[in-house]
């Protein structure tokens, strides 16, 4: 069975042409399939002979909403989706005041073994289709009744490790004739797969590039973030420099700060340093505490040393209002859920 949301508008023109269908019903279909229809029996505007062949060859490949969390401080929605397969895969709904927000996981686990993030602790066990990483905007837009115009790919797993179905999930919901979401309305965040900084700035110089950094130096990286052995410091800030000359747009480091290991005064002296003259900014982060991790999370106080000094030393920063704590939905939280969890 084909799953209809894997397919752009041209791959879906040409399936129903091979289907012995005019090319403009493509169109209708692809928007049907955008408004959240779950049935072909939905889609009132094509013929039923053809909702029948659809059926019998295809399918509209929604997640199933296995459970939702709502926060009692902030309203964030954590949604654990079942996939067909048989595995699971969590999302974040988020409000604010520019409007509706969701964090997408492009992966069933990660592989990148983080030692703060809870993403990483299973391990990966595949890549999410174009249609799979769609359907959670759908999806949630179907729960919520509400449109959302923003989208993060910074849930489970790492983009780049899936990058040609994280590209075409990105052409997908740009697709004016789908969810018209605007490339800058997208930010996509990469723990640091140098090679694909290039090719990211090439093929969408408008959607946004975030970088896990969370270390001023090599040795501190490599502890926390295994994928610094591959591609060092020096090679990432490299690639992003060449990336904000290229696109003009700058580059956002996410910095999560935990206690007593990369958040003192020095720390935030020699990031100064590190992205002194860059078009960039930080983002700090208290981290979110995972308790398999062993990780405290910093003090508000020193959040705002931390700013201070970056900002004097002219690196625009600002601290990160975290929604959804309450509910292991903020950054760095959501972790592999079996769908019999």
């Amino acid at each position: 069975m084909i799953n209809l949301l894997d397919l752009e508008l041209n791959k879906l023109e040409e399936l129903l042409v091979s289907m012995g269908e005019p090319k403009f019903r493509a169109k209708q279909v692809f928007g049907w399939l955008y408004k959240g229809a779950g049935s072909f029996d939905e889609m009132t505007n094509v013929p039923a002979a053809l909702r029948q062949k659809l059926a019998e060859f295809c399918e509209i490949g929604l997640p199933e909403v296995m459970q939702v969390q709502q926060s009692k401080i902030d309203g964030t929605r954590k949604y654990l989706f079942g996939l067909k397969d048989g595995n699971a895969i969590e999302s974040v709904f988020m409000k604010y005041k520019f409007g509706n927000s969701i964090c997408v996981s492009s992966q069933v686990g990660c592989r990148m073994g983080c030692k703060f993030c809870a993403s990483t602790l299973g391990g990966l066990l595949r890549n999410l289709t174009p249609g799979e990483i769609a359907g959670q905007i759908l999806a949630a837009e179907k729960d919520t009744g509400e449109r959302i115009s923003h989208v993060v790919v910074m849930g489970t797993g790492e983009p780049f490790d899936n990058y040609d179905n994280v590209a075409a999930f990105i052409r997908l919901i740009n697709d004016k004739n789908g969810l018209n979401i605007g490339m800058r309305n997208i930010t996509v965040s990469t723990c640091g797969v140098v090679p694909m900084i290039s090719r990211f700035g090439e093929d969408f110089p408008q959607v946004n590039l975030a970088i896990s950094l969370h270390a001023t130096n090599n040795e501190a990286r490599s502890a926390m973030m295994p994928v610094n052995k591959a591609y060092p410091m020096e090679q990432l800030i490299e690639a992003c420099r060449a990336y904000g000359q290229a696109t003009s747009r700058r580059v956002t480091f996410e910095y999560t700060l935990v206690k007593g290991v990369n958040d003192g005064p020095k720390d935030a002296e020699a990031l100064a340093k590190v992205l002194r003259g860059m078009l960039c900014h930080v983002n700090l982060i208290p981290l979110n505490v995972v308790k398999e991790t062993g990780f405290e999370t910093s003090s508000r106080a020193s959040a705002l040393e931390f700013q201070r000094i970056l900002e004097s030393r002219g690196v625009p920063a600002t601290i990160r209002r975290e929604l959804g704590d309450d509910i292991d939905a903020a950054c760095g939280q959501l972790r592999l859920k079996a769908r019999d969890a």
